[in-house]
């Protein structure tokens, strides 16, 4: 008994904190249920709230001046290259484009001639290696009046609005209507919405639509299926602008359902334009999340909505019709031979009451250039009035006639060959644009920021650590709550005691995780915390579980419980990549306001390491950050851009990340795969891995591999991790990163990294 209370004495007052049911400060912790689903509504309802107030905010990206039209245009001039820009409208187009007829020996271009007008199968140059295709109608009887882009929406052909082909009534094929009326038409083919071509034989076939096969790869090298498709409408208006030379005419460009979206972009893009008809598609913006992903546009809502952007086309004239339009419930249903995983995302016809709000914002803020604008409703799309308000715009000669027999075509050409042709030489242009993706960002960054000495590279890097934050994944401002921390023991083993730990972020955002506590903490000691990431669908139990039954044992191998036996404090945060389409909403939701889901983990890393400087136990110049595969992803983002994290470990997930995400010709690629939140605007000309890795620098950072991992080859992995291997040198600080390379599978492997950890954390490792 003596002996006993003797060393009861001796036992360290920091002992008894780490044994108490409650850490320093924290209040007791009473929320129960799924904790990470909580997160998840959480952090949906905050983006919903960031959503509405938009809005609000769009008002000081502007500064219209109405005093006349030139210089209202003039004044707009600003926001209209920042929309450029979001839509990936970006690429070159010839200077002089060429249109060609389409035929062959046995197939003629021209479909049909009659008393009154030609069509032809045409094409012509766009951007790039693309080429527009699809119809041109020509009025033979009288000189024209106007010249018109005509574009159907997405799973229309354009000889059903020509007359050509069946399935729309003839008062809405409005192509032939504006032709028949004395208009030259030009009528584009748009990526449709089936999936035949959505994929690589030799891989896999999928079941994303055409559209958002283009989007996946064109989304992350700055690009947009939206912006391909402009450029197609503006090419031919450039052609349309070379014939005015000859014969000044009007431009008019006219679009139903998906091509009313392209028409407005393109309206409000191009000044030429002299006449605007929008059908099917008008009106607020704030559910574009819940839309399909093809029309995703990264950082649109706080400057523009439908409204704002229409504001771009005055003091030209506008007609918006509200019509019906056929609803999309999602992307084709998984069939045998193909994957799945296409996102979801519906198209319904807008609500007529918001419409009309949204057109009556737009007149308001184009005040006494918008006169003439006109806001129509009609059964079905190209109604009279709406068509006619449209070409009178264009010319006051032009006049309507009622809807007459369609034509009878010679022949039609191939719609699926057609299409094929469009679908490939988008992927062909995106595959180029990834090729030379690393040359680009080879002088966006490498080239602008020659290595200096290790203690200049931080601040040498710091407008790099801003691009990737606030363009690229986006930044929320720091947290508006008091952490508020909230803790309850849970787990106690022979050498650390685990609590439950939940901190504010911002209003309905929270971090949460387990903190493990060494129970062998001297009184006033400081010691090293490892933060542990999990990966996609975990919880941070599954880093501290030892039981070799449990499938989160085959990834994680308790690294959390293992680096705490090693005297480590540990902190398990959670990350809210779990619940499938339910967490990917949120990357949905986050994406039109200029954010990501790694926006909001960004900002709750940056809580968590708050609170964990106020703990007494903490040494706070020794915070590391180790994550395997999605955990990984975080390990390259966060502390990139959180510079308090004194060193990271990349666990099964670096690699040649731009191709992993663009590339079409390997098994690797989330080109097949259903994690459609993985894309990241325009990151591929900005920052891959060794780009992130560079940002990470001075700090220690380290990459662990296993040969069996299917995230890539090692050939990627190596190649990337070269380039960072290179900057560390250059700095001469070679000795704070390294690559281990071990056999076996997606798994922590726990050898390397342990030494690195003992090593760069200052920390002894123990017998």
């Amino acid at each position: 008994m003596k002996r006993l209370l003797f060393a009861l004495t001796l036992l360290p007052a920091w002992a008894a904190l780490a044994a108490a049911p409650l850490l320093p400060g924290a209040k007791p912790l009473e929320w129960e249920g799924d904790l990470s689903a909580k997160m998840v509504r959480g952090i949906n309802a905050f983006l919903t709230t960031q959503t509405a107030e938009a809005a609000a905010q769009r008002a000081g990206h502007w500064a219209r001046n109405t005093t006349t039209p030139a210089a209202y245009s003039a004044s707009v001039e600003s926001n209209r290259a920042r929309l450029k820009m979001r839509i990936g409208a970006v690429d070159a187009r010839p200077a002089a484009p060429v249109m060609e007829l389409v035929q062959t020996t046995s197939a003629p271009a021209l479909l049909h001639s009659d008393k009154r007008l030609t069509i032809h199968a045409v094409r012509w140059t766009a951007f790039g290696g693309v080429q527009g295709e699809g119809l041109l109608l020509q009025p033979v009887a009288t000189p024209p009046l106007a010249r018109v882009v005509a574009i159907a929406d997405a799973d229309q052909t354009p000889e059903q609005i020509a007359g050509l082909a069946g399935g729309i009534a003839p008062q809405s094929q409005f192509a032939l209507r504006l032709a028949q009326a004395g208009c030259v038409v030009l009528v584009p083919t748009l990526v449709n919405r089936q999936d035949t071509w959505s994929g690589t034989e030799s891989i896999a076939l999928t079941n994303q639509p055409h559209r958002e096969w283009i989007y996946r790869q064109a989304f992350q090298m700055g690009r947009h299926v939206i912006g391909y498709e402009v450029q197609k409408v503006l090419s031919a208006v450039d052609w349309f602008a070379q014939e005015n030379r000859q014969t000044p005419l009007p431009i008019g460009v006219a679009g139903y359902g998906e091509g009313a979206l392209l028409a407005l972009y393109s309206a409000a893009l191009d000044t030429r334009i002299h006449s605007t008809f929008l059908s099917g598609y008008f009106g607020p913006r704030e559910n574009l999340w819940a839309e399909p992903i093809y029309r995703n546009v990264f950082g649109l809502l706080p400057e523009f909505g439908d409204a704002e952007i229409a504001s771009l086309i005055a003091p030209r004239n506008l007609v918006v019709e509200q019509a019906p339009v056929a609803r999309v419930d999602g992307p084709p249903p998984t069939r045998p031979g193909r994957r799945g995983g296409a996102a979801p995302g519906v198209i319904q016809t807008p609500v007529t009451a918001q419409a009309r709000e949204e057109f009556d914002r737009a007149r308001r803020f184009a005040g006494p250039h918008a006169a003439r604008w006109q806001f129509v409703e009609s059964e079905a799309f190209g109604g009279d009035r709406a068509l006619s308000h449209f070409a009178g715009g264009l010319s006051a000669e032009t006049r309507l006639e009622k809807p007459q027999t369609p034509v009878t075509p010679a022949r039609i050409p191939d719609a699926d060959a057609r299409q094929k042709r469009q679908v490939d030489q988008m992927v062909e242009h995106t595959q180029r644009l990834l090729r030379f993706s690393e040359s680009v960002r080879e002088g966006n960054f490498w080239k602008v920021l020659p290595p200096g000495a290790a203690d200049q590279w931080t601040a040498q890097c710091e407008p790099h650590r801003q691009r990737l934050w606030k363009e690229v994944i986006g930044q929320f401002p720091p947290a508006s709550l008091p952490a508020n921390p909230r803790s309850r023991q849970i787990l106690e083993s022979t050498k650390w005691i685990g609590h439950e730990v939940v901190l504010d972020v911002w209003p309905e955002v929270f971090a949460w995780g387990i903190l493990l506590v060494p129970k062998d903490l001297k009184q006033g000691e400081r010691r090293p915390v490892v933060v542990c990431q999990h990966g996609l669908e975990g919880v941070p139990m599954d880093t501290v579980t030892r039981d070799p039954k449990a499938q989160a044992f085959q990834y994680y191998k308790g690294f959390s419980a293992e680096l705490a036996d090693r005297g480590f404090i540990v902190f398990a945060p959670h990350n809210p990549y779990r619940g499938q389409d339910a967490f990917r909403v949120l990357q949905r939701k986050a994406n039109p306001l200029g954010r990501s889901l790694f926006s909001v983990i960004t900002g709750q890393h940056n809580r968590i390491i708050d609170w964990l400087e106020t703990l007494p136990f903490v040494d706070q110049k020794r915070i590391g950050f180790y994550g395997l595969s999605y955990g990984g992803k975080t390990a390259m983002r966060v502390p990139a851009l959180v510079g308090r994290y004194a060193l990271s470990i990349c666990s099964a997930d670096f690699n040649e990340w731009i191709k992993k995400n663009v590339t079409v010709d390997a098994r690797h690629s989330y080109m097949f795969t259903g994690e459609y939140e993985m894309f990241e605007y325009n990151l591929g000309h900005t920052f891959n891995y060794a780009e992130m890795g560079a940002l990470i620098a001075p700090r220690p950072f380290m990459v662990e591999r296993g040969h069996n991992d299917g995230v890539a080859p090692d050939e990627w992995v190596a190649h990337e991790y070269a380039k960072v291997r290179r900057i560390f040198a250059y700095l001469g600080i070679a000795d704070r990163t390294e690559i281990e390379f071990f056999n076996g599978p997606h798994t922590i492997n726990g050898q390397a990294t342990y030494r690195f950890l003992h090593r760069h954390l200052d920390w002894p490792e123990r017998k």
